[in-house]
């Protein structure tokens, strides 16, 4: 019978042993239900060797924020190959995979959770919304957005976030639904502001030219039309009548 002997970690090295147990911890529940007692039993150290690494539980959740927000901001790097609607599904697919690693961790993440009021979460959190801003832009081959463009992504990235938060909150509709849905969701958001401008017309055209049919965009393009027939006539508005 052997007996195993605890190998003794360097600073850095326990730093992100206690970073990636508090990132789990804080995946699995809210953070502000996750004591200090608990991430030092699940690193298997004491208390007090906890607070000589970290000064407090909210600098070791900003810790484990910024690696969740590096880590999420990495799910919207993607090749720039192939026709943009199958990126955006892949880019979609793995951002839901961390929606579901992380679910109390991304809600709280998002919503602000013990961090609240703190200017570096909110940084980290920004980061993420310009890094997947950043990509989309990248991915769309546009290297001055026009105005319009700037809101079509940035609306996008916002919705992307709501939908997941809505999502975990019961997960009432297949996640696989929802990513194919948001995909088409960004081919909607282009294609009205393209119809109130020109330069959005050109870049949506573009893109569109190089979809193939049994794409995400060209399976939007095939439901809107089944849905055509179904729709009702819209009345013409009866304009009031002028005084005598």
């Amino acid at each position: 019978m052997t007996t195993g002997v605890r190998r003794r970690m360097g600073v850095d090295e326990r730093r992100q042993q206690l970073i990636g147990v508090a990132l789990d911890l804080f995946s699995r529940r809210s953070p502000e239900d996750v004591s200090i007692d608990e991430i030092a039993a699940a690193a298997g150290i004491s208390r007090p060797l906890v607070y000589h690494y970290f000064p407090g539980k909210q600098s070791l959740y900003e810790a484990a924020l910024r690696r969740a927000a590096d880590e999420l901001a990495a799910r919207f790097l993607e090749p720039l190959e192939g026709p943009l609607g199958a990126r955006l599904l892949r880019v979609m697919g793995r951002f839901f995979d961390f929606v579901e690693e992380h679910g109390p961790g991304f809600s709280a993440l998002m919503r602000g959770g013990p961090a609240v009021g703190s200017s570096t979460a909110n940084a980290m959190i920004d980061g993420v919304r310009q890094a997947a801003y950043e990509q989309i832009i990248t991915h769309l081959g546009v290297e001055d957005p026009p105005a319009r463009l700037e809101l079509v992504v940035r609306s996008w990235v916002s919705l992307a976030e709501s939908t997941a938060l809505i999502w975990l909150d019961g997960r009432r509709i297949p996640r696989e639904e929802l990513e194919i849905q948001l995909v088409h969701d960004f081919a909607a958001l282009a294609a009205v502001s393209a119809a109130y401008d020109q330069e959005m017309a050109g870049i949506v055209l573009r893109v569109l030219s190089k979809e193939p049919v049994e794409g995400p965009f060209g399976d939007l393009l095939s439901r809107l039309s089944a849905l055509a027939p179904a729709v009702p006539a819209v009345p013409a508005q009866r304009l009031p009548r002028e005084s005598a």
